[in-house]
Order: structure tokens, then sequence, then C-alpha cells
């Protein structure tokens, strides 16, 4: 493009031009650092979480970054010290058009030997690393804002008769309750824990003899707890937010971006309006700004009645670090507003402390491990803070009287430890290499559902993200046949035990897949394809079927029975929140004043 000007217009667009793809290309270094992913265009619309990414951000930068402009630096050079001039004549078209002609025709037969190495690269994108491998991470950009242009028209063109082919295929493939524990905490409050980045690993681990995480351990072999330890995480690039967006919709995040920042107006059937029409009142509590994620606008499309965020905290410089509040001060001063919430409740509570880059504010009372990596050897030290704060959260419940009535969900929502830190992660789990196969093993969070008083115990169900709200549901006595949902009962005896990952890859029961290589469970031996096709199938179909619902905004057209659709206009997070009553509908505002 710079040989369209001349003269010293054309230098300066030279240097202009290179520095902008030097750019793309380090954000995109960045980035692949920790989420193993590359920058999409709805990312970059994420602009309210930048305030909050400075210490991540600096902690996966590396002083020979800089190598990455060093062209633009010799070029900068080489014009400074007159190494070379600038040319004051025009280039002619046709020498012009000549360039990009060999340009495209390259593009072209790149193109062709991708497509036939890799069919359907560019119709069935579920992982961007295979386009990126194919098309370069500059002809990736391009392509992705082709299809975020797409995905955009897509809604506007969707009709009532697109919701179909979903509705058949979910309720074709429901699992129905189990009838052992359906209804069994019926009328019960319900307080969601988000156990940031936690893996299953760290469960049952010891670091020099000491455990790790001691009070979720004690919850693995508790009487009145389902543990299950073959539960995955299936977040993509929305990581935290894609986890919420699943275990409240039972929909499948987006292959790029997240829901919350880009679907955050879409008509959707959360749980928290589903038991809003069944007398609870909803609230999160959240140490952190909330518009972090987009959540003060999709909480409203959720039909969250209150929202407690930092405004409410104590958000001093001795209580915070990186992503907002520690996990200790953050539950102990969100319990007089749990207390004062009406009954029956339905809460979450999302946890910050181990996050990357794991840091504490405090000196840990726990040993950093010796692994030949920073992150890794401090993640067992916010791993054990966040046990310790989840142990003191359970007392304080016990204490307000609240434990006996509730039903309390902890789980993982996605991966810490990155691929990038696989060398440690080796040493940590005691094998020679993360291969492939063991990395997929790896995406294992913890799930903890406790009852009290109901006899659960451990379960080795194969399980994911998205089966959560249909197994709360059943819990609580409520029939989730007539809801769109891509989950299904962990309880169920009909639980069917594929779960898909973002990129398309799934684990199950019997086989991984994991880049189109079939993997028997649980060596990890390489076997035939064929063995991994009927997964294959399911997980494609279902993520298919699940983007269509959220890019064309479907649960517009359809309404579950004895369910009334959200209306945004009727939640407000700017006035106080301590107020007891939930935020009700105009209608029933206007029969108040009546009355």
């Amino acid at each position: 493009f710079a040989l369209f000007f001349k003269g010293r217009a054309r230098t300066i667009a030279i240097i202009v031009i290179d520095l902008i793809l030097s750019i793309l290309l380090y954000a995109n270094v960045c980035y692949y650092r920790f989420f193993n992913d590359f920058i999409t265009i709805p990312v970059l619309f994420q602009t309210k979480n930048f305030g909050d990414l400075g210490g991540s951000a600096a902690a996966l930068m590396e002083p020979y970054d800089v190598l990455y402009f060093l062209d633009t630096i010799i070029i900068i050079g080489l014009i400074v010290f007159k190494v070379i001039k600038s040319q004051a004549e025009k280039i002619n078209r046709r020498s012009i058009f000549a360039v990009f002609a060999a340009a495209i025709a390259f593009f072209i037969i790149n193109l062709g030997l991708a497509e036939a190495d890799r069919p359907e690269l560019l119709t069935r994108t579920f992982d961007r690393n295979y386009i990126v491998k194919y098309l370069g991470a500059y002809n990736y950009t391009i392509y992705d804002a082709i299809q975020t242009t797409k995905s955009s028209a897509q809604r506007a063109l969707a009709d009532s008769s697109d919701v179909v082919d979903v509705e058949n295929y979910v309720k074709a493939n429901h699992s129905e309750p189990n009838p052992d524990y359906f209804g069994a905490a019926k009328g019960r409050n319900v307080i969601y824990i988000s156990l940031e980045s936690l893996q299953n690993f760290i469960i049952n681990y010891k670091l020099d003899g000491q455990e790790v995480t001691p009070f979720l351990n004690k919850l693995t072999k508790d009487p009145n707890t389902f543990y299950f330890d073959n539960f995955f995480h299936q977040t993509g690039q929305g990581k935290t937010s894609d986890a919420e967006f699943m275990m409240e919709n039972s929909l499948f995040p987006l292959p790029k971006g997240a829901v919350f920042t880009t679907k955050a107006l879409n008509t959707y059937q959360a749980a928290p309006a589903i038991l809003g029409q069944k007398g609870y009142t909803s609230a999160v509590f959240h140490g952190n700004t909330k518009t972090f994620w987009n959540r003060d606008e999709i909480y409203k499309s959720f039909g969250y009645n209150k929202f407690f965020d930092a405004n409410y905290y104590d958000m001093s410089p001795e209580n915070t670090i990186n992503y907002g509040m520690e996990d200790k001060p953050f539950f102990k001063e969100s319990m007089p507003y749990l207390e004062k919430l009406p009954q029956p409740f339905y809460t979450k509570f999302i946890s910050l402390s181990n996050h990357f880059p794991f840091e504490l504010n405090n000196d840990p009372n726990f040993p950093e491990g010796d692994f030949g990596d920073k992150i890794v050897n401090k993640y067992f030290q916010t791993a054990h803070y966040l046990d310790e704060s989840i142990e003191q959260f359970f007392n304080d419940l016990k204490t307000s009287g609240l434990y006996d009535n509730s039903i309390i969900v902890m789980y993982g929502d996605h991966y810490g430890l990155s691929e990038n830190h696989n060398k440690a992660m080796a040493k940590v789990m005691g094998v020679d290499e993360i291969t492939p196969y063991i990395n997929a093993q790896l995406q294992r969070v913890p799930l903890f559902i406790h009852v009290p008083g109901v006899k659960a115990k451990a379960d080795h169900t194969y399980g994911g993200e998205v089966d959560v709200r249909p197994t709360l549901m059943h819990l609580l006595g409520i029939d989730t046949k007539e809801y769109i949902q891509f989950g299904s009962d962990l309880l169920s005896k009909e639980h069917r035990q594929i779960v898909p990952f973002r990129n398309g890859d799934f684990v199950s029961k019997d086989v991984t897949q994991v880049s189109g290589e079939c993997y028997s469970n649980p060596t990890g031996e390489k076997v035939d394809d064929k063995l991994c096709q009927e997964g294959d199938k399911v997980s494609k179909t279902e993520l298919e079927l699940s983007d269509k619902v959220v890019y064309d905004d479907l649960l517009r057209f359809y309404t579950p029975n004895g369910f009334t659709p959200v209306n945004r206009a009727d939640y407000d997070y700017t006035t106080d929140q301590t107020i007891n009553n939930p935020i009700t509908s105009e209608k029933e505002k206007d029969k108040n004043k009546e009355k």
C-alpha cells in the first residue's frame, strides 16, 4: 500500500504500516503466552477490562521482546542516517498492480495447499491455531474481521423458524432427572462460588508433604458433597465470563470474543430468571468494578435482582491486588449483605486471588513450589489462600444459620496454568512431558455440590460446565425439559459423557480427541480415529447449534411454558443494592402505587 505514495509520504507510510504490523504481532505474542489463543476483533472491543489488566500484562512481557520491533528500528535508522533516501517520483500503476497480483496469487496458492491439508479450514473454524498456522497472523486478522461482520448481520436475518432444529435436537437428547435426587434440595438457597483458575490436579496434591487445599480435600470425602473429579472447563476467550455464561444458561460460549461483551443484550432464559419467577431473590457478589466483563449489562439480561460490586467493599490497597479484592476480606465483607437477602435466594460469589500472575498482598503462609517456573511456583500459594478463604466462608455460613438451608456449588472456572508452563507442569505431575493428551486431561477443574443432609459421594461421571444448570435445577425439583440447553443432568442415569471443548476437541469416558488425533482413556495411546467419530459428531453439532442460538439471538423466538421473558428495564444496579425488596417490574410498581 505504501507504493501508492511518493517521496517522503511513501517512506512514512512504510514505517507506519510496518510499526502497526509489529504491534499486532507483538499483541498476539503476549496474548498467546497466557491464553494459548490469538486476539480476535471482539476481544479488542473488551476495552472495559483494560484498566485492570496491568499486572497480568506486565508479567507476560520479556526484555527481549524489543526484538519484535527491530525491523522498524532498522528502517528508521537507515532513513535518519541517510543510508537510503526517499524517491520523489511515483511508481507507475502497472508495476503496483503487478505486485498486488503476485501477492494475491501467492495467497491463493497457499490457501489451496492449506485447504488440501486441512479441509474446511475456513468453514469449520473452531480452532484459531489452525488458521494462523496455515494463513499467517495478518491474513487471520483480515479473515476474523470478515467473520465478525458476518456474525453481526446474522441476527437481523434470523426468524422464528430457525429455532426449530435447535429445539428438536435438544428435546431429543434430554436426560431425564434421577428420581433419587430430583427435588432433594427443593426450596433451598443456592450459593455459587467461582473458584478462580483452580485446576483439579491441585485437589489432594501435597507439596513437600503439605496439603495445598486441605479444606477442599475434606469435602471430596464429605457424605453430603457430590465431588466430580472428571469435570472439565469448556471456556473460550471469555474465560471466567464464559464459565458464568455456561453455568447460568447451559449454552456454549462463542468461538471468539466473549458473550458477555458481544451479546449482552440478547434474550436469555438464565437460572436467576427461572428461579426468580419461582420466588427466589438473586444477587452477585464481586470485588471488582461492575463494568468488568460488561457484567452490569448482561446480568440484566440474566435477570439478577442485585449486583454487589466494588462500591460495596473496602477496596483499600491492603485488600486488593491485580483484578480486585482478595478473597478473605471479600467473603468476610459479603456476609452482612448475604444475611439480609430475602430467602430463598440464588447467589454467586466470584473469587479473584488465585489469578495469574498469582500474587498476594500479604506474606503467604504456604511455601512456593520448586519447579523452575516462578508462575507455577506461586500458584500453590494462591491456591492455598483460596482454600483457606472458602473454609472461612463455610464457617461464617454456619454461624449465620444459612448453612443448613443452602446448596453450595463450587467450580473451577478455567485453567490457571497454560501450555506455556508445560515444562514445569511435567515436574508437578511427575511425568516426562506434557503430551497433547495429558494437556487435555489437565483441563479438569473441580466441581463440588454440597447439600447438607443429603447423602452424596464422589462421582466419576464425565461432564462440563454446560451440565451444571440442569443438574442444579433437578436437585431443586425444577424440570428443564422445556428449556433450550446443551448440558444434561450429571446425576441422571441418561447423562451422555461427552464433553466438547470450545475448539471442537472433546473428552469422554472412553476416548479423547485432540487436534484430530484420537486417544484411548486412560492410557493416552493413539487409537483408530473411527473410535472418536461419534464424539466428534456430537461435539461439533452441539457447538454449531449453540452458536446459532447465541449469534442469531434465537431465544427471543422461543419461550418455555411457565416462563416470562426478562425485561431488562426492570433491573438497575446503580441504586442502593442493600434495600431488601427485589427489583420489581414497572407493572408491579404501578399496582403497588394503586394499592
